[in-house]
C-alpha cells in the first residue's frame, strides 16, 4: 500500500515537471516572452554586478547600533563643577529626547522633510538631482535623506562621486531596517558637521549662541538648521545675508509643513542672525599650569587619541574628577607672577618672546604663533614696522595699534656677549592699552619659578603654578624643574638627628667647621651666610630658626650622613648622595616633591601622594581610575541612622615616628615666630615653615602652611644664575606665599597644630635648653621661656642649681648675631649654603 502511494506521488510529480517545462518551451517561442525573459537575467546580472562593485566591502552598519563618538574630556573641581575640557572638537552627546521637537522640525525641513515616510532613499528627489546634474557640468547636485548623511558621515568619506552615492543609498536601506527612526535623527542631530569645529547640533548651539539646544529661540533653530548645507559659509559674518535668506526659507518650510504658524514664521523672519563671537562659555577654561598638568597624566595613562584605546583624552569621553580649587588656584597665579614681576622690575626690557617675519601675512603668523597672554589687561603683539617717533603694532585678529617712541627705540643686552639688540620689525613683545590707540611696553619676566598648594591631609593639590604663563612656556617648573632646595633640606637633617638621640634643646656649637677630604682635595669648610663663623653654642630650635650652616654640617657629621640621605628617599625628596653639603641643600629636587615631604611632617610622617586627579570615569560613569577604587555603601542615606558618624582611619605608611614629625613642625613654627620668616608672624595663625636660599644666590625659597594647607614655591632663572646678592628667601619667596595666603586663607578659621600621643610639653629656656620652674611662657614670640616638645624620657633633668632653674636673660645672648663693621647681619637676611668653601 505504502509502495503505490510512493510511485503514485513520483509520478505526479514528474508529469506536473513535464507540464511546466512543456509550458516554458511553448512559450519561449513568443518574442515578447524571450525579451521578459532576457530582462529578468539582465536585471539579476546587474544586481550581482553591483553587489561585487559597490557593496561587498560596505562596512557593517551593526556599529551604528552601540556608536561610540569621540567626545572631548571633562575636567571637574574639587565641588564638581565642569571647568575645563580637552578637545580638538565640540562634541556633545543628547539622547532624542532631549532635542526639542521644534528643532528636530527645523532641521527635517531644511533636510529632509519626508524623513517619517520613506524607506532611506527618496527617489523623487534623486530623480530631480539626475536632471538637474544632467543640465549643468559643476558640482553633482545630491538628493541625500538624512539617513544617507548618517551613512556618509559615520561610515563612509566625502568623496564627491557617483560611486559614493550609490554605496550611501545601500547603507541607507540597511540602517533604515536596522535601526528606528528617532535613532538614526539621535546619530544624525549628535554627529552632523556643522562649523566652528562643532559636531552636532548641541555643541554648535554652544558654538554660535552660548545656548543649551533648549535655551534656543525659533530663529536659532531655524539657523542652525541651513548649517548642514555649508557650514564654512552660513556660520561667517561676512556672508550673513546668504544666511539670512537660507534662514527664512526653512522659517517658510516649516509654515508650509503645518509645523509653525504665520505669526511665528514672521515674528522669527524679524529676528537678526545674533550670532556669539565668545563661543561656549559653559566651560571656563581655567586652570593653566593645573589643567596642563593634569593632561599630562591622562595621556601618559589612557593615550591621546582614539588609536591609542577606549578611553583616549581627546575621543574617549572621560569624566575627570580633581582636587581643583579656582580660589587658591587664582591666589597662587597672581602671587607667583607679581612675586616675578617684584623681582624684574626695574631691570629693563629682557628682549622679545618670540619672533616672526612680518609681512602681509602677520596676523594669521601671530594667530599660529598661539603666544597669548592671560595677566592683567597684557596682550601680545606684533612689531611691525617703525619710525623714528614710533612703533607700529598689530594684534592677532588684524587690529593694530600704535607704541611711542621710548618703548620703540629699546632693546636688551644679548646674555653672554657685549651685543645690544635693538626692537625690530617681527619682535613679539607684551603691551597694555594706554589710551587713544597708543600702548605701553611690559615685560614678561626673565626669572620665573613654580608654587604648588597640598592638603596635609590627603595629599591632593588644590592649586599650582609653573611659570608665568603656560601659553608663553609648557614647562612646568613646579613639576619639571630640579633645583637645588638649599635650606628647606634642614628640617630633614634635624628629624634625622632628633630619631638619633637629639632634641629640640640640644646644644650645638655655631662656629668653624672643616673637613679633611684627602690628599687631593684637601680640607673643606663651610660658614654661616655672610661669612660668619660663629656665634657660639645654641640649641638646635635656635639653628634651625636661623638657618645656621654651620650647627647643620656638625650635627650631619655627628649623626652621619647616610641616615640624613635615607631620611631624605624616604620622605621621597630624591636620591642625594651622602655628602656634607647635601645636609645644606646640594641636591635637588622639585617644588611638588618638597611640598609633599613638607606636607607629611604635617600629618604626623605618614606617607602622602601628591595628586591633582581624585578619580576618572568612562562615558557611562564607570570609575575606571584608581583601578582599586571602591563605592562609598552608605554615604547618600537620605536620613541620619541615629549611629556614630563615621571617621576615616589614618591612611599611608608611617615613614616618620609621629613625634619625630611634630617636633620638626614645632621647630619650623619658631622660624615663623622669630626667625628667618617672621615676615609671616603678623598674618597670626599657627603656621610653620623654611626658607631657603641656594648659592649664588641661584634660587630662593619658601615651604611652610598650617595644619591644613602647605604651599611651597621656589623662584630662580631657568638658566640658573646669580639673582643678586639681595635675593632671599625671606625677602622674595615669603612675601609671595604670604599674598597667597592673604587671597585665599585669611578667611579660614585658624587650627592648631595637633600633637601625637605620648608628647611632652615641657617649659624650657629656648637659649640654653634648660628646663624652667617657676615661670610661664607668655604671647611674646620672643619671650625667653617657650613649650618645648620632648619623645618621652628626653627632656631636660630636673635640677637644684639656681642658675640652670632662672631663665637667662635676653640681653646676655640675641637671636641672631648684631651687625659688626657694617656688614648685614644673619637675621636681616635668610642663609641657606651660601659661600660653602
Amino acid at each position: 500500500m505504502a509502495a503505490d502511494t510512493s510511485s503514485h506521488f513520483r509520478y505526479r510529480l514528474r508529469r506536473d515537471s513535464n507540464a511546466v517545462l512543456g509550458w516554458l518551451r511553448e512559450m519561449w517561442t513568443r518574442r515578447w516572452f524571450r525579451w521578459l525573459g532576457y530582462l529578468a537575467i539582465a536585471g539579476l546580472l546587474g544586481l550581482a554586478l553591483i553587489w561585487a562593485i559597490f557593496a561587498r566591502d560596505l562596512p557593517s552598519v551593526d556599529q551604528l547600533r552601540d556608536y561610540e563618538p569621540p567626545l572631548p574630556t571633562m575636567v571637574r573641581d574639587g565641588e564638581g563643577k565642569p571647568v575645563h575640557s580637552y578637545a580638538r572638537e565640540r562634541r556633545v552627546q543628547l539622547d532624542y529626547s532631549e532635542y526639542p521637537p521644534l528643532l528636530v522640525r527645523a532641521f527635517l525641513a531644511a533636510e529632509d522633510r519626508t524623513f517619517f515616510q520613506h524607506g532611506g532613499i527618496d527617489y523623487p528627489g534623486i530623480v530631480s538631482a539626475i536632471i538637474t546634474n544632467l543640465q549643468n557640468d559643476g558640482r553633482p547636485v545630491g538628493a541625500s535623506t538624512i539617513t544617507q548623511q548618517v551613512a556618509k558621515n559615520l561610515l563612509l568619506t566625502n568623496e564627491v562621486s557617483y560611486t559614493r552615492k550609490i554605496r550611501e543609498a545601500i547603507l541607507a536601506k540597511r540602517i533604515e531596517a536596522a535601526l528606528s527612526k528617532e535613532q538614526i535623527l539621535e546619530l544624525y542631530l549628535n554627529e552632523i558637521p556643522l562649523g566652528r569645529r562643532s559636531f552636532g547640533v548641541q555643541a554648535a548651539s554652544r558654538a554660535y549662541f552660548d545656548k543649551d539646544v533648549d535655551q534656543l529661540a525659533l530663529h536659532e533653530m531655524a539657523f542652525l538648521a541651513i548649517l548642514p548645507k555649508a557650514p564654512e559659509t552660513y556660520g561667517r559674518a561676512r556672508n550673513a545675508e546668504k544666511a539670512l535668506a537660507r534662514r527664512n526659507f526653512v522659517l517658510k518650510e516649516m509654515e508650509r509643513n503645518g509645523w509653525i504658524s504665520k505669526a511665528q514664521r514672521d515674528a522669527a523672519q524679524a529676528q537678526p542672525l545674533g550670532l556669539s563671537e565668545s563661543g561656549n562659555r559653559a566651560v571656563e577654561q581655567v586652570g593653566g599650569y593645573y589643567m596642563e598638568e593634569v593632561r599630562r597624566q591622562l595621556i601618559e595613562q589612557f593615550g591621546e587619541t582614539a588609536e591609542d584605546g577606549p578611553h583616549s583624552v581627546y575621543a574617549g569621553g572621560l569624566w575627570v574628577r580633581t582636587a581643583y580649587d579656582d580660589k587658591m588656584q587664582q591666589a597662587t597665579a597672581k602671587a607667583l607672577r607679581e612675586g616675578m614681576i617684584r623681582y624684574d622690575r626695574g631691570k629693563g626690557w629682557s628682549g622679545p618672546i618670540a619672533t616672526i617675519e612680518a609681512d602681509d601675512q602677520w596676523a594669521s603668523r601671530l594667530a599660529s604663533s598661539f603666544k597669548t597672554v592671560d595677566y592683567a589687561d597684557w596682550r601680545i603683539a606684533a612689531v611691525l614696522s617703525k619710525t623714528g617717533s614710533e612703533a607700529r603694532i598689530g594684534f592677532a585678529d588684524g587690529s593694530t595699534g600704535r607704541l611711542p617712541a621710548s618703548a620703540a627705540q629699546m632693546g636688551y643686552r644679548k646674555r653672554g656677549t657685549s651685543a645690544f639688540v635693538a626692537m625690530k620689525p617681527g619682535d613679539l613683545i607684551a603691551v597694555a592699552p594706554s589710551g587713544g590707540g597708543s600702548f605701553s611696553l611690559r615685560n614678561i619676566p626673565e626669572v620665573s619659578g613654580g608654587m604648588v598648594v597640598e592638603s596635609p591631609h590627603s595629599g591632593r593639590i588644590y592649586a599650582m603654578q609653573g611659570g608665568f604663563d603656560v601659553r608663553l612656556s609648557s614647562f612646568n617648573r613646579a613639576t619639571q624643574a630640579e633645583r637645588q632646595p638649599g635650606s628647606t633640606i634642614k628640617p630633614f637633617v634635624y628629624a634625622t638627628a632628633l630619631d638619633n638621640g637629639m632634641t629640640p634643646a640640644t646644644m650645638i656649637v655655631d662656629g668653624p667647621f672643616c673637613v679633611y677630604q684627602g690628599a687631593g682635595l684637601g680640607t673643606k669648610c663651610f660658614r654661616n651666610f655672610g661669612n660668619s663663623g660663629g656665634s657660639g653654642e645654641h640649641t638646635m630650635r635656635w639653628g634651625l630658626e636661623q638657618s645656621r650652616n654651620l650647627m647643620t654640617v656638625r650635627t650631619a657629621s655627628q649623626i652621619g650622613m647616610e641616615p640624613i640621605v635615607e631620611t631624605i628617599r624616604t620622605m621621597g625628596i630624591g636620591q642625594h648622595e651622602p655628602y656634607l653639603s647635601t645636609a645644606l641643600g646640594a641636591g635637588t629636587t622639585t617644588v611638588e616633591r618638597m611640598v609633599n615631604a613638607f606636607s607629611m611632617l604635617a600629618n604626623h610622617g605618614r606617607a602622602l601622594t601628591p595628586h591633582l586627579i581624585d578619580y576618572v570615569q568612562d562615558r557611562r560613569g564607570k570609575v575606571i581610575l584608581p583601578r582599586n577604587w571602591r563605592p562609598c555603601q552608605g554615604c547618600n542615606k537620605p536620613d541620619w541612622d541615629g549611629r556614630p558618624m563615621p571617621r576615616f582611619a589614618p591612611s599611608g605608611k608611617q615613614l616618620m615616628d609621629p613625634m619625630t614629625a611634630y617636633q620638626v613642625v614645632h621647630m619650623l613654627e619658631g622660624v615663623v615666630q622669630r626667625g628667618t620668616a617672621q615676615r609671616l608672624r603678623d598674618l597670626g595663625v599657627p603656621m610653620f615653615g623654611k626658607t631657603g636660599t641656594t648659592t649664588g644666590p641661584k634660587d630662593v625659597w619658601f615651604i611652610g602652611g598650617t595644619p591644613d594647607i602647605v604651599a611651597g614655591l621656589y623662584l630662580g632663572f631657568d638658566q640658573p644664575r646669580n639673582m643678586g646678592g639681595y635675593a632671599q628667601g625671606g625677602s622674595l619667596a615669603a612675601p609671595v606665599f604670604k599674598q597667597f595666603y592673604q587671597a585665599a586663607l585669611a578667611d579660614r578659621q585658624p587650627v592648631p597644630f595637633t600633637a601625637p600621643r605620648n608628647i611632652r610639653m615641657v617649659r624650657i629656656d629656648r637659649r640654653s635648653g634648660r628646663r624652667v620652674y617657676g615661670a610661664w611662657p607668655t604671647s611674646d614670640p620672643k619671650a625667653s621661656i617657650i613649650w618645648e616638645a620632648f619623645k618621652p624620657e628626653s627632656e631636660p633633668r630636673r635640677t637644684i642649681r639656681e642658675e640652670e632653674i632662672k631663665p637667662s636673660k635676653p640681653a646676655k645672648q640675641p637671636d641672631a648675631p648684631v651687625q659688626q663693621g657694617g656688614r648685614r647681619s644673619d637675621a636681616d637676611f635668610l642663609e641657606d649654603r651660601d659661600g660653602i668653601i
